[in-house]
């Protein structure tokens, strides 16, 4: 049977933005995700600073400390399944901001051993150079993850589909996964995305199946206004894509990540829910 973990995505609680309840809040989304019967948070990090976050240092508040993050995770018995670092990477190497970033995150998934380097494109529009800016995301997400192999951190790829990311359609992925170097990063595919980019979820897991070493779960409404739906109340089939990682022993993390128009208002009560739904659906799957 495949090693897998579950863990929970901190994007379901900034989807409320800044100033809303969830600032420097990463101790509560530990709880909350442990209560749910994860065993993993992936929290993130962004190229722009804490003054226009308005919540702490690159969303990790005052766990940007990572003895205070560590201390928290054994007080839930939880793990860091990964960190995802957000930046555009538009340019061919890496702006100040984005290396910045980069070299925090690097510094502090020292302290956890194990831990995934999460390379996620941030959406910055597509209608001017895109075939030269898909091939810079490549070239710089290569750069951060050589770093990171250098210091014995695994690195995975995370594209995203809002209209404005630039690796989001079946040409952009078969542009940017095939320019990735598969000696220093992997891919993770998150299934949303996936099926909102236009794609086949399970023909799209087979033809870069060797690059998977991370993974996102996330449901699919198929409404253009509200794409999202609650894990499980949507169109995407779960039991088909976890029992695809199992044959292929896959070991490493689901990452759950709702972002459904419900967890605006009530992230942790979506939490707990998804937790339970995972419990009751996919668990048997890969023997837990």
């Amino acid at each position: 049977m495949a090693k897998i973990q579950f863990g929970s995505e901190v994007y379901t609680w900034f989807m409320q933005g800044t100033g809303k309840g969830y600032d420097n809040k990463l101790d509560h989304m530990i709880k909350i995700a442990s209560q749910a019967g994860f065993t993993g948070i992936e929290p993130m990090v962004l190229e722009i600073s804490e003054s226009a976050l308005g919540c702490g240092k690159y969303w990790l508040g005052d766990f940007c400390d990572p003895i205070k993050l560590k201390d928290t995770l054994q007080q839930y018995n939880m793990k860091l399944a990964g960190l995802a670092l957000v930046c555009a990477w538009d340019g061919e190497t890496e702006a100040p901001n984005e290396r910045a970033a980069a070299d925090f995150t690097l510094d502090f998934l020292q302290h956890f051993p194990g831990s995934m380097l999460g390379t996620v494109t941030l959406p910055s529009g597509r209608t001017k150079d895109l075939q030269n800016r898909r091939l810079n995301v490549a070239k710089n997400v290569n750069a951060v993850s050589k770093r990171a192999a250098e210091l014995g951190i695994k690195a995975s790829y995370h594209p995203n589909s809002p209209p404005a990311s630039i690796v989001r359609t079946q040409e952009d992925y078969d542009v940017v996964l095939s320019s990735l170097d598969p000696t220093v990063t992997g891919w993770t595919p998150d299934v949303g995305h996936i099926i909102r980019g236009g794609m086949d979820v399970i023909a799209t897991l087979n033809k870069w199946q060797h690059l998977v070493n991370h993974i996102h779960y996330k449901d699919y409404s198929g409404n253009g206004a509200e794409p999202w739906a609650q894990m499980g109340t949507g169109k995407l089939d779960f039991h088909k894509i976890t029992e695809w990682l199992v044959l292929r022993n896959y070991e490493g993390w689901i990452i759950c990540e709702d972002e459904a128009h419900i967890a605006v208002e009530d992230p942790d009560g979506v939490t707990l829910q998804n937790g339970q739904w995972c419990k009751d659906n996919l668990y048997p799957i890969v023997g837990l």
